[in-house]
């Protein structure tokens, strides 16, 4: 299958982010695996695609950070070629704490990470893909959770607000730039199996969830790969809720 443009997935060096990297990368796009921190995990995700025949490219850059996401997006784009999509999967669950008891540093951090990194990321796919402003159009999905409709467990309500933000911004945007030929959706899973999920809630998980587990990866990437490809093609503005039935 031919690809549709280069894609950055931000967050690729592990969980939903690395399995969406391996996905796209089988539907023969270039992926730009973005890390923080994880250098090593990130290569390998990079390396693995590579040794099956894609194209792929470590990058580095904290989301938190202006300077660093524009820095990632030329490198990916001279290396990897034009944009054709980007998904803001880089996020941080934050620390499970009473609310009373949680740092202003703290909450700034996860606001700076989930809601403005994905604002900033967002912000220079648009530039690259917008036909208004002379690209070929694009697709954008936005990673939520099911915490921007519960809530969230006991302690993580400060997540739960940073993913209602991403809600309340993939709509907004997906209208500005509807007629622009690019589509902005975002997938909200539910518990997941990621090192960001608690051992105490994954030992718990099958008696909140309709179909009695947690989901893999692979398949919350799966929904990820529909909206960027051309078979969701009047499909924008939408949240998918992927989570067992919760």
């Amino acid at each position: 299958m031919a690809h549709e443009g280069m894609v950055i997935v931000t967050g690729g060096s592990r969980g939903i982010g690395a399995a969406v990297c391996r996905k796209l990368a089988a539907l023969g796009h270039a992926v730009a695996v973005n890390y923080t921190e994880r250098a090593e995990k990130a290569e390998a995700v990079a390396d693995g695609i590579r040794k099956a025949g894609g194209r792929a490219l470590a990058v580095k850059a904290d989301v938190a950070e202006e300077g660093e996401i524009v820095a990632m997006f030329e490198k990916a784009s001279r290396e990897l070629g034009p944009l054709g999509g980007l998904v803001n999967n880089a996020g941080l669950g934050g620390d499970l704490l009473r609310f009373e008891d949680y740092p202003a540093a703290a909450l700034e951090r996860l606001l700076r990470v989930n809601v403005l990194g994905t604002m900033l990321c967002a912000r220079e796919a648009v530039r690259r893909l917008s036909t208004r402003l002379g690209g070929k159009g694009g697709s954008i999905v936005n990673l939520s959770s099911v915490a921007a409709r519960t809530g969230g467990f006991p302690g993580l309500s400060p997540y739960a607000a940073t993913k209602g933000a991403v809600e309340s911004f993939t709509k907004g945007l997906a209208t500005a730039v509807a007629q622009e030929g690019i589509r902005v959706n975002a997938v909200a899973p539910g518990m997941t199996a990621t090192d960001m999920l608690p051992q105490a809630m994954r030992e718990t998980a099958g008696t909140g969830i309709p179909m009695g587990r947690i989901g893999a990866p692979e398949e919350i990437a799966e929904a990820i790969a529909w909206l960027i490809s051309p078979a969701s093609s009047y499909v924008t503005g939408s949240i998918m809720t992927v989570s067992g039935g919760r």
